[in-house]
């Protein structure tokens, strides 16, 4: 590691790593993000080097005040022949909460990225539904300046009722967006599909470009079709604070 920097309620811990690549913690100390909060990380993954990203716990978007919108912006460097693991634990936006979130990757010749975000709307185990909040997410991967994959949406207002329509998520109640970018990509379609869920979908936008989505009842069930695939593409080294 060459250089780190840290400050308010965001910290980042260096467990015994699993794996050959350096791995990270991030803790966000208050627990959550609400109305006003504005989070930013930027971390680079040097030359021929493998550095991996998770979070000690699911990210919690609490509920806001009325005006009040929360930012998370995360800024991701792949150097040329480096690996980086994107991998953070869930998001679950409560009812009212507001947040607006972005994530930017951009990669170097024969760099490699696994990225995953998994989302969790609203807390099942309380009977909660998003009647009304408000979620802005932008995710942007670019090789040497160029566009390689984009994906960005906007739900606000009854999220419980846009999600319950047949065409969009038929009353899901939990999502994860994965992307894989490397030489083998195209090699590891055909197993990343044996292992999903009727309601998941996998593509290989290009040879060397994974995507796939997939849709689940609630955060225990999305686990349940995430985890194993996680564990796949991370060559059984997925961090151990997704097992806790």
């Amino acid at each position: 590691m060459a250089e780190l920097r840290q400050s308010g309620a965001m910290k980042s811990l260096f467990p015994r790593p699993n794996s050959s690549a350096l791995q990270a913690v991030l803790i966000n100390t208050a627990g959550g993000v609400t109305g006003g909060d504005d989070f930013s990380l930027t971390a680079r993954a040097g030359e021929k080097t493998s550095l991996s990203l998770t979070t000690q716990a699911a990210e919690r978007a609490y509920r806001a005040q009325p005006g009040q919108t929360a930012r998370i912006r995360n800024r991701l460097f792949v150097g040329r022949d480096a690996r980086l693991d994107w991998v953070p634990q869930e998001t679950i936006l409560y009812d009212g909460s507001a947040l607006n979130r972005s994530l930017c990757v951009e990669m170097e010749e024969q760099a490699r990225l696994l990225l995953v975000e998994p989302l969790i709307f609203g807390r099942s185990a309380m009977g909660e539904v998003l009647g009304n909040a408000l979620f802005k997410d932008r995710i942007e991967v670019r090789r040497q300046g160029a566009p390689l994959f984009l994906d960005a949406m906007t739900l606000r207002g009854d999220i419980a009722a846009h999600m319950a329509l047949p065409h969009i998520a038929a009353g899901a109640g939990a999502m994860a967006l994965l992307v894989y970018v490397a030489p083998d990509a195209m090699a590891q379609l055909d197993p990343v599909r044996d292992m999903l869920p009727e309601t998941a979908g996998a593509s290989l936008i290009r040879a060397d470009l994974l995507t796939l989505r997939i849709l689940a009842c609630d955060g225990y069930a999305l686990r349940q079709s995430l985890v194993p695939i996680l564990r796949y593409l991370t060559n059984q080294t997925l961090p151990r604070s997704w097992m806790t």
